[in-house]
């Protein structure tokens, strides 16, 4: 594919939602100016930016911790995901006593759960790293599980045939044929994290962009909540396109590899 192609493509699936957002800014302002409502319930765009180039300084050290917490928290999260698919794939009844429990995990709000990991280890780092690796680890196995169980069962059998072990065949087929489906966790994950990081921060934190929309909402400074609501958008969708540009370049050298080795051993 030429890079004029890959170009017109990018363009043509980014303009719609670019113009879509646009008219709902401008719709925004209208509505804000032509019913003159108040800032402090709901203020327009205009006044949100003009905020945000105020509060630069400030902000950006909130951000910067917030970020710092959640590529921690979504790199041992996904960690975690990744090793729990794995052994509950290898081990069917591991799979068969703990898949069921970690269902039932969700169902508990992980704001409820925080308070508790603050009493048990307290107001330092972990009980933030535990809150957000909880937020992440389960989409990306979830993910990673259905993409094992998803293996080309010809290939499957040919593999057996000839003889591959248990561990030969997860490494050289399933695995590789999972990682589509894991990047796809990795994705929700990654969107997940920046979500967990301001949880953890409302609950107890001396900077991040959670800390700063407790300030703000005790002064009911409803201007920098949506800055910092700005600023979470602006993260997870950096996260999402890192992840999702690591997924080309992961996925198009396996295929470069597989073609080579196909290639030698023609």
């Amino acid at each position: 594919m030429s890079p004029q192609t890959t170009l017109n493509r990018w363009f043509r699936s980014f303009w719609p939602p670019f113009v879509a957002v646009l008219l709902f800014i401008g719709l925004w302002e209208s509505a804000v100016r032509m019913f003159h409502i108040e800032t402090w319930i709901l203020p327009s765009p205009s006044v949100i930016a003009q905020e945000a180039s105020r509060s630069a300084g400030s902000l950006w050290d909130h951000t910067l911790s917030t970020l710092q917490l959640t590529l921690i928290g979504f790199a041992i999260g996904s960690a975690v995901g990744i090793i729990v698919a794995c052994a509950l794939h290898l081990v069917p009844l591991l799979k068969s006593a703990l898949y069921p429990l970690l269902i039932l995990s969700q169902n508990v709000p992980t704001i409820a759960l925080a308070p508790l990991l603050m009493i048990w280890f307290g107001f330092g780092l972990l009980p933030k790293i535990i809150v957000i690796t909880l937020v992440c680890f389960f989409p990306v196995a979830v993910s990673a599980m259905d993409g094992f169980a998803q293996t080309d069962r010809t290939m499957l059998n040919y593999m057996r045939m000839i003889g591959a072990n248990r561990l030969q065949i997860f490494r050289k087929l399933e695995f590789p044929h999972a990682l589509p489906s894991l990047f796809s966790g990795l994705r929700i994950a990654a969107t997940y994290s920046v979500m967990g990081a301001v949880i953890a921060e409302w609950i107890g934190a001396q900077k991040g962009i959670g800390y700063y929309m407790i300030l703000q909402k005790s002064a009911f400074r409803t201007d920098r909540i949506f800055v910092a609501i700005a600023i979470i958008v602006a993260l997870s969708l950096l996260l999402f396109l890192l992840v999702t540009l690591i997924e080309k370049l992961v996925i198009r050298g396996g295929r470069r590899s597989g073609q080579e080795e196909g290639g030698e051993t023609r």
